[in-house]
C-alpha cells in the first residue's frame, strides 16, 4: 500500500514546523544548524506512516521555501526532492513507530549536554519532586522520574537501534549523551511543552548538582 498525503495536510505540517522552528531558533536552541523537528502527517500504523521533517544543513534562524520534506517510516523521501532529511531522521522513525507520537523535536543545548554527561554512566537523569514534572501529566505529589540517556554514536542507525528499549511509558523524551534531547507529544503543542519542561529540568538538575558539591 502506498502512502497518500493530502496537500493541505502537508502544508499544515510545514507551517507548524516553520512556526516552532522560528520560536526555538529565537531561544538559540539550534546552534550551528544542529537539531531537527518533525510532525507526523496522515494515517498511522507502526508499519506505515509519514512525517514532515526539517532538511539537513539548514540555518534554522532563516525561513526558506526548501526547509522541509516528507519522508516515510524508513526515513526516505516520498516525493521527488533535492533535499536531504536531517541526520537524526532514523531516530524519529523509531520514536514514531514505538509511541505513535504526533510530533518530535530534537535540540542541542548546553544544559542537556552537561546533564547527559553528568548522569551518563547512571543511564538516566533523576528528577525528584520538581513542579514542572507536571508538564508530562504526572500529578503525584513529590513525583520522582528518571529521564533515560542513550549513548551517542557517530553512526545514527546504532543510536536508533537503542530507542525502543530506552523509552519509558510516561517520559516523553530520550537524552542522547553529549548530543541532545528528543522530546515528543501527541501534537506540536504538546511536544513543545514537553521540550521546554525537559530543558528547565536539565538546568535545574545540573545547577542542583553543583550546589551539592
Amino acid at each position: 500500500m502506498s502512502l497518500t498525503i493530502r496537500l493541505e495536510d502537508k502544508q499544515q505540517a510545514f507551517e507548524e514546523l516553520r512556526d516552532i522552528k522560528t520560536y526555538l531558533a529565537g531561544r538559540n536552541w539550534f546552534p550551528g544548524t544542529s537539531g531537527n523537528l518533525s510532525i507526523r502527517v496522515g494515517e498511522f500504523t507502526p508499519e506505515q506512516f509519514a512525517f514532515a521533517v526539517t532538511a539537513s544543513g539548514k540555518d534554522k534562524s532563516v525561513n526558506t521555501p526548501s526547509d522541509y520534506l516528507l519522508v516515510d517510516q524508513s526515513g526516505k523521501p516520498i516525493e521527488a526532492t533535492g533535499l536531504k532529511p536531517s541526520a537524526e531522521t532514523l531516530i524519529h522513525c523509531e520514536i514514531y513507530r514505538a509511541t505513535g507520537a504526533g510530533a518530535i523535536f530534537h535540540v542541542h543545548t548546553v544544559f542537556n549536554n552537561l546533564v547527559s554527561e553528568l548522569y551518563g554512566d547512571r543511564g538516566s537523569v533523576p528528577i525528584d519532586g520538581v513542579e514542572l514534572i507536571k508538564a508530562f501529566n504526572i500529578w503525584e505529589e513529590e513525583a520522582q522520574i528518571e529521564i533515560p540517556i542513550v549513548p551517542n554514536y557517530a553512526e545514527i542507525p546504532r543510536i536508533a537501534e537503542l530507542v525502543e528499549q530506552a523509552i519509558l511509558p510516561r517520559i516523553p523524551g530520550i537524552l542522547i549523551r553529549k548530543h541532545g534531547i528528543c522530546a515528543w507529544g501527541a501534537n506540536a503543542f504538546e511536544a513543545k511543552r514537553h521540550l521546554e519542561a525537559f530543558e528547565f529540568l536539565f538546568e535545574y538538575a545540573y545547577r542542583l548538582a553543583l550546589l551539592r558539591k
